[in-house]
């Protein structure tokens, strides 16, 4: 693969996902990435114990950790001192990226908002992640994906349907933290090719709100138009018109999804695949708008059809079928896909102790190359070379900014 941020410094000042996941990325993509943590605890998500129904026991690896943290260099600092924030300015002026989620109070407190860190390198592309926007009543209100992105955006109701008893949760552990963090990516390598053309070094901007705002942009766009809010195709006391874009439950208790939009179009040749050329000539199925008026009824004749074989069984009657239409898989079936495998979207890593684990790659490819991955690193794992190495400091000045407490 082709590194394409060889080159670049991202300091991070950042804990748990939808920020740290956005310089794991350009890890992968060649950056060196400087983690700056906690000088006690290092990053929070190192505490968490759970998430959802599943431990995080000792002994497994911590995926969320590897997930948003992969081939980063762990600093701890004290960023509450003025010798811990002399270290940090040190490496800002160094970097070419500063990459934020604390709050805009908490960063004007620790002195590490846009114009602290510029003072001390006036070309650093500063970037600020937060839940709800740097503007506005709410700048200041911590949030996590399942409240900005979710939530607030619309995104939880239109996936809700109106006789639910109960709101519908995430798909995923980070669901909006991961994509998120390929905003804040795509900024930045955005902000970064602007300075390299201008040498004008822009600030950065992306709040959980607002991606999940334009996750949803097309509903919330039919709904400035309509008034109406969107629900979950069916949900809304409107009866199907096209059979062709629904799920199908299988023999084995599995599903597949039909999204062939032109359904007329593709009427015939499901009707040969499935072994019921009579449905072609059917006079309910006949026309266009026939299977429109009837399409209830060409369901439930495809739900029965359907539950007649096994999902490998229709996948290989289907291999051929012109129309669109997938498997639907778990997040245990979908590791070993094969257009997954075909495709390295799985990649492995491996812990400082040899431990190998499967990652899911970061999902842009360059020269049909997967982005290569290194492990997270352990807590403060590179503290002295940084102090080091990176900032020339002797062994002695090392030790006593550890028994003062500043370093790790």
């Amino acid at each position: 693969m082709t590194a394409v941020m060889e080159g670049i410094r991202i300091l991070e000042v950042a804990e748990h996902t939808f920020v740290p996941a956005a310089s794991a990325v350009l890890a992968d993509w060649g950056a060196d990435v400087i983690k700056i943590e906690h000088v006690e605890r290092g990053d929070a998500m190192r505490g968490l114990a759970q998430t959802g129904l599943m431990d995080l026991a000792d002994g497994k690896v911590h995926a969320l950790l590897e997930h948003s943290n992969r081939g980063k260099r762990s600093l701890a600092l004290d960023l509450t001192s003025a010798e811990g924030l002399d270290i940090l300015y040190k490496l800002a002026a160094t970097s070419d990226v500063f990459l934020t989620n604390k709050l805009p109070k908490v960063r004007a407190k620790l002195s590490v908002d846009v114009d602290d860190i510029r003072a001390h390198n006036p070309k650093i592309i500063y970037v600020g992640g937060t839940g709800f926007g740097s503007k506005g009543p709410d700048a200041d209100s911590g949030g996590y994906d399942i409240l900005g992105y979710w939530c607030r955006s619309g995104l939880a109701m239109g996936g809700t349907s109106p006789d639910s008893a109960r709101l519908q949760g995430m798909p995923a552990p980070a669901y909006g933290d991961s994509i998120g963090a390929m905003t804040i990516a795509g900024g930045i390598a955005a902000a970064l090719l602007h300075r390299e053309r201008t040498g004008q070094a822009p600030t950065v901007d992306v709040s959980l709100l607002g991606t999940g705002m334009w996750a949803g942009g097309a509903a919330i766009a039919l709904s400035a138009q309509s008034g109406s809010a969107w629900r979950p195709p069916g949900s809304t006391g409107r009866s199907l018109q096209n059979p062709l874009t629904r799920s199908y439950q299988t023999k084995d208790q599995k599903w597949l999804f039909m999204s062939c939009l032109q359904g007329f179009h593709y009427w015939p040749e499901l009707c040969r695949v499935i072994k019921r050329p009579d449905l072609v000539t059917d006079e309910r199925f006949s026309t266009a708008q026939a299977l429109r008026d009837n399409a209830p009824e060409a369901a439930s004749i495809l739900d029965e059809i359907f539950a007649s074989a096994t999902l490998a069984g229709w996948s290989d009657r289907l291999s051929d079928f012109k129309g669109q239409w997938t498997p639907v898989l778990d997040s245990v079936e979908i590791i070993s896909d094969e257009q997954v495998t075909a495709n390295g979207y799985m990649i492995e890593s491996e812990t400082k102790d040899g431990t190998r684990f499967p990652l899911v790659a970061t999902p842009v490819q360059f020269d049909g190359q997967p982005s290569p991955t290194r492990r997270a690193p352990e807590f403060n794992e590179h503290g002295d070379d940084i102090l080091t190495g990176e900032l020339g400091l002797d062994w002695e000045t090392v030790v006593e900014l550890k028994v003062k407490g500043i370093v790790a």
